[in-house]
C-alpha cells in the first residue's frame, strides 16, 4: 500500500468510528432497534463501495459509448458485452447502426433498415446470392447516396438488402476498405484513415 492509501484507510476507519460513536450514543432506544439501524447503514455504506468499485462496468452497461472519434483521423469503436462490435452510421441522413463483420463482404442492409434510408424492400429485385453462417439468402443490390460516420462521409456505396429475417443490419468489408488501417486491441477496434 502506498502513502496515499494508508491515509485514505486511516481516514476512513476514523471517519467510521466517529458515525459509529455518534449512532450509540445518540439512539438511546433499545440495542436491538440500534442494532438493526446499524446494520443497515453498514448495508448502505457497503453499497455505495460496491457501486464506485463497479462504476465503470456499470456506466459502460447502462450508457454505452460506441464509438470515439478523435482529429486524428483514428475512430475507437468499444466491444459490446456480448463480443460484437457495433457503429451507428448515418445512412443517407437516417441513424442506422450496424454490427461490425471483417467476414462479410458488402453491406448488408435488413429490410427494416432499408425501408428506414428510403428504399421500399418489397420493391427490390434480390436476384444476388450471399453464403452466410445460416446458408444461402438472396440479396438485392442498391446503391446508398451518403453514408456518414462523424467527420468521414462517402457517397455512392454499394451495397445490398437482405431478403430474409436479419437481426441487425451488417457493415462489411465494402465500408471498411475505406480504413487505412484496422486493429483490434483488447475490447477495441480501431479504423484508421
Amino acid at each position: 500500500m502506498t502513502t496515499f492509501e494508508l491515509g485514505n484507510l486511516f481516514y476512513l476507519v476514523l471517519l467510521t468510528s466517529a458515525i459509529a460513536f455518534w449512532f450509540f450514543t445518540s439512539n438511546r432506544q433499545g440495542f436491538g432497534k440500534t442494532l438493526q439501524q446499524a446494520v443497515l447503514w453498514a448495508l448502505i455504506f457497503l453499497g455505495v463501495i460496491a457501486v464506485i468499485g463497479l462504476w465503470e462496468d456499470i456506466s459502460s452497461t447502462v450508457m454505452p459509448q460506441q464509438a470515439i472519434i478523435t482529429d486524428k483521423g483514428k475512430i475507437e469503436i468499444l466491444r459490446g458485452q456480448d463480443g460484437h462490435f457495433r457503429l451507428t452510421l448515418d445512412v443517407n441522413s437516417v441513424p442506422v447502426t450496424f454490427m461490425v463483420d471483417t467476414g462479410a463482404t458488402d453491406i448488408v442492409l435488413s429490410k427494416q433498415d432499408a425501408s428506414r434510408v428510403g428504399f421500399n424492400p418489397e420493391d427490390l429485385p434480390y436476384y444476388e446470392r450471399a453464403m452466410t453462417a445460416n446458408g444461402e439468402v438472396r440479396t438485392a443490390p442498391i446503391r446508398l447516396s451518403k453514408v456518414a460516420l462523424g467527420q468521414f462521409e462517402d457517397r455512392g456505396i454499394p451495397a445490398s438488402v437482405n431478403e430474409g429475417r436479419m437481426g441487425q443490419s451488417l457493415l462489411g468489408m465494402m465500408y471498411l476498405k475505406r480504413f487505412e488501417k484496422i486493429t483490434i486491441s483488447g475490447n477495441k477496434m480501431i479504423l484508421t484513415r
